[in-house]
């Protein structure tokens, strides 16, 4: 028995240590939060705030994405507005104090996913690696994993690939067995994995972004990074995943948000 509990101790140290050196590399890493889209399927239900500041669940949805990335331990966050900025500014400003400091560029013009991040990468010196997210969508998976892989050098850079039965309606990611990806697929039907839209990238990355506006992350960011030898690592989940891009996935939002998001998140505990 002695034996066993000197095991047990030992794997608890260990893994006390561990999540300390992963705060560590996250507390480095910088979350850009694309809030800069206007919203167009959901014209005429919320036309007074930016899409990401549409209420669910009590607050505006982005807050919820701000509190993830806060449970991973990404406490610098960067917000690139768009349509509606000013609303979006006038909540950061009175936003009650939490732990994450939030700061706000906002775009002239349309940049795409890819032009986006870059511009958002761009104010930040000396250049960090970053997290880029969607402030209009949310998979609660562990973050950690990734942030490490990148921090350590193992890969340039990770992405969230979400486990869809049927991908019919999207594309999906082609994987290695080394679990880098090669790809994107078409539209096509059968089990795949497809983009959540989250991104951990290596400071070493940003020469990748060409300067042409727009530019997509898709089909324009990736295909050069693989053509330049990145590594790309692909994070695989089945984790819950919303987007309130249709006023379906809005009215699922309150649901998903009581059903799977740990509230302990949005009181600003990092645990």
């Amino acid at each position: 028995m002695k034996g066993l509990w000197r095991g047990a101790a030992t794997q608890k140290r260990s893994r006390r240590s561990y999540d300390r050196s992963v705060e560590a590399m996250a507390a480095s890493v910088v979350g850009i939060v694309l809030a800069g889209g206007r919203g167009t399927r959901l014209r005429g239900l919320y036309d007074d705030v930016p899409k990401p500041l549409i209420p669910c669940a009590g607050k505006p949805f982005i807050e919820w994405v701000i509190a993830h990335l806060h449970r991973q331990g990404v406490n610098d966050v960067l917000v690139s507005l768009g349509h509606l900025a000013p609303v979006a500014r006038a909540h950061f400003d009175s936003r009650e104090p939490d732990g994450v400091a939030i700061r706000s560029v906002v775009e002239t013009q349309a940049l795409g996913t890819g032009g986006a991040i870059a511009f958002a990468w761009d104010t930040l010196a000396p250049s960090p690696t970053i997290l880029a997210c969607n402030g209009d969508s949310l998979v609660l998976t562990d973050l950690r994993p990734s942030i490490a892989a990148v921090v350590e050098g193992r890969a340039d850079g990770a992405l969230v690939g979400v486990q869809c039965e049927d991908c019919t309606r999207f594309g999906s990611m082609d994987v290695g067995p080394d679990g880098m990806l090669r790809g994107f697929h078409e539209k096509r039907p059968g089990r795949g994995l497809i983009n959540a839209g989250v991104y951990v990238l290596s400071a070493r990355l940003r020469s990748d972004f060409a300067d042409a506006r727009p530019l997509s992350i898709e089909t324009d960011v990736f295909p050069r990074m693989l053509a330049n030898g990145r590594r790309l690592l692909v994070h695989p989940t089945d984790a819950p995943f919303l987007d309130i891009g249709l006023p379906e996935t809005v009215a699922q939002a309150d649901g998903f948000l009581q059903r799977f998001f740990d509230q302990r998140a949005c009181a600003g505990s990092g645990s």
